[in-house]
């Protein structure tokens, strides 16, 4: 909460929301992102809306490849993320790679690869006023009905009512 200068917060999560916060009004977003990557926390959690971070809902890989895979994905949303892409990419067959990575963070490539993609829209739809279909295209689903069918099933809530409800929540 915050009353002129003076910034509050209550309980640990609430303080590291504020730290990060803090980061976004001094540094601006991006560092806030980036930051909030490094620790593996949301930039801003959205009151109301279901909690939403694949990198907190997956395990940590304990070694490289996968790790490096997992830093790199958020990046890359907009690239070819199939089995085959990432494999190669990780320098292993599509099929070794998908029972590493299955093993190592929890969930298998492809739900992996969705969430994140969600996770991406649901952070452009908080940040900006771009069209959903540009959202969609931005973080690498085919369609904006893609866009849509996974929006829908991992939040609750369509894009556009994901967008009216932050921006109702912000603007009060």
């Amino acid at each position: 909460m915050r009353d002129g200068n003076v910034w509050t917060s209550a309980g640990v999560t609430a303080g590291m929301d504020l730290a990060l916060r803090l980061v976004e009004e001094d540094h601006g977003a991006e560092l806030a992102r980036t930051v909030a990557r490094w620790l593996v926390l949301f930039v801003q959690r959205p009151g109301g809306q279901s909690q939403f971070s694949i990198q907190l809902a997956a395990q940590r890989p304990a070694a490289d490849p996968i790790r490096a895979l997992l830093d790199w994905i958020p990046d890359h949303l907009d690239e070819d993320l199939s089995v085959g892409a990432l494999a190669a990419r990780s320098t292993m067959s599509p099929r070794h790679f998908a029972r590493v990575f299955r093993a190592e963070t929890g969930v298998p490539p492809a739900a992996y690869v969705e969430r994140a993609r969600v996770e991406g829209a649901r952070r452009l739809l908080e940040t900006t006023a771009r069209p959903p279909a540009q959202v969609a295209a931005a973080c690498g689903f085919g369609t904006l009905e893609t866009m849509h069918r996974s929006v829908k099933r991992l939040l609750g809530v369509t894009p556009g009512q994901y967008r009216a409800l932050f921006r109702a929540r912000d603007s009060a």
